[in-house]
Parts: structure tokens; C-alpha cells; sequence
């Protein structure tokens, strides 16, 4: 079973910088290798999805029409390219909003796994990767194998003082890839048994 899960700031688009937000398509800058990524994990038969805070909706500072034309650009471009994205869900409340769909609440990825027809308890089998603490404690709350990435908000010794540790720790998603297949071919072997000659 192969699941991954994406923040998007900081992950596939350059981090905007603390406080700030992405609010138009021009300020939308992949990270190296991102696409390449998402491409890779495609071709591999992964089922990948984005979940994404994106309060500045709530706060007035762009508005759903602007995610919108961002969230295009990026799907369109990593279609281009060979890669697939099988939806992508933003939370635009606030913090304070109650949702269930605000990282760390899960309630995003619950969905994710409606739609390929899995169960919450599927989750395990799936990665979530992201660059802040709410992502990994959404991954941890879902029971996905956690990566931080270090390509955007955090860095590692910030990682060192949070409650829910990352499992897995990548410089970039590019990275992030590598432990994904990685671990993904050691748990397959580990299947099939000691003697599989393809191990």
C-alpha cells in the first residue's frame, strides 16, 4: 500500500517566511526537485495527496479565488511533467475555528483515505511529510510515518524540544523520497520472507 501525504509551503513551494503567505501564482516558487519527486513516487504507483493549512483565506489576506489560481499552477505543472496529485485539501479557517481539517486534526487525511477506499487504520501504511510541527503531529495523530523536511520552517534542533518527534528527518523532499522508497522495499522484503531473492 503506498500513501504519501504533503504539506505544500516548504515542501514542494519555496517557504514564504514566517507570518507571510503565498497569496499570488507569481510567488509560487517550486523547490528543486519537487516535481521530480512527485513524478518519481507517480510512476512508482504511490497515491499522493496535499493537505495544507491556508488560514490567510479566513484572515482576509487572499482570498479562495487567489488559492485557487495557485492550486492550479501547481497541479497543472506537475501534470506536465508526468506527475499525479489526487487532490488536495486546504484548510482555510482560522486556529480558533474548531475544524476537524486544521493540521494537527486529521480530519483531512481521513478524507484522503475515503477516497481510495481505505479505513483511518490505513493511515499506517502511508507517510505524511512536512516542515513544522503541525504536520508531524497530524501525521502522528493519523498514525502515519512521519519525514520532516528541512527545506522550510523548521530545522532540525527545532525539532529536538517537540512533544511528537519526527520518525524520519530529510534535508529535502528529494530526500524525503529516497527513506519513502527505501523503507517502503525493506517492509516489502520483510513480507515475503527472508529468502526472497529480490531482497
Amino acid at each position: 500500500m503506498k500513501i504519501v501525504f504533503f504539506d505544500r509551503d516548504g515542501v514542494i513551494n519555496e517557504f514564504p517566511g514566517f507570518g507571510n503567505y503565498v497569496t499570488k501564482v507569481k510567488n509560487f516558487h517550486f523547490i528543486k526537485g519537487s516535481i521530480d519527486t512527485i513524478v518519481d513516487l507517480t510512476n512508482r504507483g504511490y497515491h499522493i495527496f496535499v493537505v495544507s493549512n491556508q488560514a490567510g483565506v479566513a484572515k482576509g489576506i487572499y482570498s479562495a479565488k487567489k488559492l485557487k489560481q495557485i492550486n492550479d499552477y501547481m497541479m497543472r505543472h506537475v501534470k506536465k511533467a508526468g506527475g499525479r496529485i489526487k487532490k488536495v485539501f486546504y484548510c482555510m479557517h482560522r486556529s480558533d475555528a474548531g475544524c476537524d481539517c486544521r493540521k494537527p486534526n486529521t480530519g483531512s487525511i481521513e478524507r484522503a483515505l475515503k477516497i481510495i477506499n481505505k479505513k483511518s487504520k490505513d493511515a499506517k501504511y502511508a507517510y505524511f511529510v512536512g516542515d513544522d510541527k503541525t504536520d508531524i503531529e497530524a501525521g502522528h495523530n493519523a498514525g502515519c510515518k512521519t519525514i520532516l523536511v528541512l527545506s522550510g520552517k523548521n530545522r532540525r534542533k527545532d525539532a529536538k524540544n517537540w512533544v511528537v518527534q519526527p520518525d524520519f528527518i530529510a534535508k529535502t523532499l528529494s530526500d524525503a523520497r529516497k527513506i519513502i522508497i527505501d523503507e517502503n522495499s525493506r517492509y516489502s522484503c520483510l513480507g515475503r520472507g527472508r529468502a526472497s531473492k529480490s531482497c
